[in-house]
This record gives structure tokens, sequence and C-alpha cells, in this order.
């Protein structure tokens, strides 16, 4: 028969085909990301960009109403209070296992300090440089320190998207440097950049101790340490060294307020992100909280940017693209991380 010939074996084009579906991956040839650039992107788009708004809307706050900031910084520890009632439901201990309990509280006394170092350099320094310089000095403490404490490589280009971001901190912050004046104002402003450095310190020391906890809650347990230890600590400072000032306007209410929760937000993807990738880089990505605050000084606050700003600005986030480029990677599924 003609029909069973094989040029006539063909397509019977009058009955309806069914549908066609795209070739799927077998379960093992699936990809995910990796930690290492969750733990980025994660830093990027939650630690990074609401960082970047609080201290615009500090200074906001403080045009508004003179509101001092250890004043401000018990206002941010007392968003952190609550999680105490998610380790209540959860039955976990407030203050962590009694093994651990200790580097915990290490943890939250360094973020205090580094906080409270940011806050005192502001008052000597321009706002922005100070968080450059405690960004920067964060940035190259954590690669000093997870190199000769924890051992780990980083790659080349690593190495350059971190030279890079410290080169563009340092073209921004530069021309303030060299503009520094003789006497009793210049020591003052000597001191201010001296603490944001201290700030910067305490952070990169803190997220190292961060790595070093592993138990259940971890997350939730240093975030409610964090609001207990600086409650304690700053609450008779505020009395001794700076007169309580009660927000009275809207506007410097919704400044606390904000304040308040995207500097929660901040810490818990931080702490997020430093268990997935290597501190230095997350800190590095860190420096875009650089950049929204300028972008927010132009546009909001009205205030001017020179063109060395807008200058390191570009290199900050060419670098933060060459870190995240070379860290986004995927892991395929059914494979076992070594």
């Amino acid at each position: 028969m003609a029909g069973s010939h094989p040029y006539f074996n063909l397509p019977d084009f009058t009955q309806p085909s069914p549908p066609s579906t795209p070739p799927s991956l077998p379960s093992h040839q699936r990809c995910r990301p990796s930690d290492a650039t969750k733990g980025l992107l994660v830093a990027l788009l939650g630690g990074g960009l609401p960082a970047g708004f609080v201290g615009p809307f500090s200074r906001m706050a403080y045009q508004a109403s003179h509101f001092p900031s250890l004043e401000l910084l018990i206002c941010r520890c007392l968003f952190h209070l609550p999680i105490a009632l998610l380790l209540k439901l959860r039955g976990d201990p407030l203050l962590g296992p009694p093994d651990v309990r200790g580097r915990a509280c290490l943890h939250a006394l360094l973020n205090v300090l580094s906080i409270g170092c940011a806050y005192s350099a502001v008052q000597v320094v321009p706002a922005g440089n100070a968080a450059t310089v405690r960004k920067g000095s964060s940035t190259v403490c954590s690669a000093l320190l997870a190199l000769c404490l924890e051992s780990q490589r980083l790659s080349g280009y690593d190495w350059c998207g971190l030279l890079g971001s410290t080169l563009g901190l340092i073209i921004i912050v530069g021309p303030g440097l060299g503009t520094l004046q003789e006497g009793t104002t210049g020591l003052y402003t000597a001191l201010g950049y001296v603490l944001a450095f201290l700030g910067g310190l305490a952070l990169s020391l803190g997220l190292l101790v961060y790595r070093s906890l592993d138990f259940p809650s971890c997350l939730p347990t240093v975030a409610f340490l964090f609001g207990l230890v600086g409650l304690v600590g700053s609450g008779p400072g505020l009395f001794m060294l700076q007169t309580p000032v009660l927000p009275k306007d809207p506007l410097s209410w919704s400044c606390v307020g904000a304040v308040g929760i995207l500097a929660l937000v901040s810490f818990v993807c931080v702490s997020y992100a430093v268990t997935k990738a290597h501190p230095a880089l997350v800190c590095a990505v860190l420096h875009s909280e650089v950049v929204v605050a300028l972008m927010l000084q132009y546009y909001v606050l009205y205030e001017t940017v020179a063109p060395s700003d807008i200058m390191g600005a570009g290199v900050v986030l060419g670098s933060i693209a060459i870190i995240t480029a070379q860290n986004l990677s995927c892991e395929r599924e059914g494979q076992v991380e070594k």
C-alpha cells in the first residue's frame, strides 16, 4: 500500500496535534541561586537600600524637633523588643542558650557601640562623610579579620570590587578630609572621623561574632538582645549627656517611626546575609547605603551634592556590580554542598 511506503509516512494534518510542552530538566539538573548569591542580594535589597533612608530621616527629625542622637537610638531599640513575643511563642530562651549567651551579648554590644560611634560622629562631621568612613572601614576590617581569623580567601574579582568600592568612598570623603581646620575645630573634626572608623571596626567585629553563633532562633535572639543592650546602655546616658525631647509635629513622629522600622529590617537582612556570603563582600554591597543617602540628600533635603560625590557613587555602584556578578551562580538541585 502507498501508505506503508516510507515516503508516504507523513503526519496527518487533519487531526489536531497535542499541545507541545517545553522539555523539563530532571530534578538533579535544575538550578537554584547559591548561598552567596542569595546573601548578597538580601544585603543589597534589604540591608543597604533601607539603611540609606535612615540617615536622611534622622536628619529630618533633628531639624524638625532637635531630636537627640541617644534618644533616637533608644527608639530604634524599642522596635527590637517586641521580638521577645516571638521567642516566647516558640519556647526559646530570650538570651539564647547558656553556652553561647556571652557571644550573643557581645554581638549586641558591638552593634550598639558601632551605632553609638556613628551617631556621635555625625555631631561634628557631615553625615555623609561619617557614613562613608564607617562603611569603608567596616569593609577593610572585615576583609582583614576574615582573612586572619577564618582563613577565607577572596577571588581576584572580589578584591577588585573591594578596592573599587573603597576607592569610591575615598573619592566621596576625600575633599572633606582635605579641608580640616587647625585648632580646636579641626581636632573635633578629626575625632569625629576616628569615631566613624571605630564604628566600622565594631561593625565588622560584630559580623564575625555573629557568624560564630549557631543555634535555633539565632537571628531573633540577637535582634532582641540588640534592643535590650541598647536600651540599658543608652537610657542612663540620655539623661546624663543630653536632654530628652518629645516630638510634637507629625513629621518628627513619622521620621522616628520610619527610622526604627527601616533600621530593624536592615539589621535582620545584614545578619542573615553575613551567614551566606563573605563579611567583606556583604559590607562592600552595603556601600549602596551611601549612594541612596546622597540621592535623598539632593532630591529630598535639597542639599548640594559635589561632583566628587557623584563620581564616587558611580565607582561604588560599578564595584557592587562587579562583586554581585562575580558571585552570581547557581547550584544544581540534588547535589550535596561540601
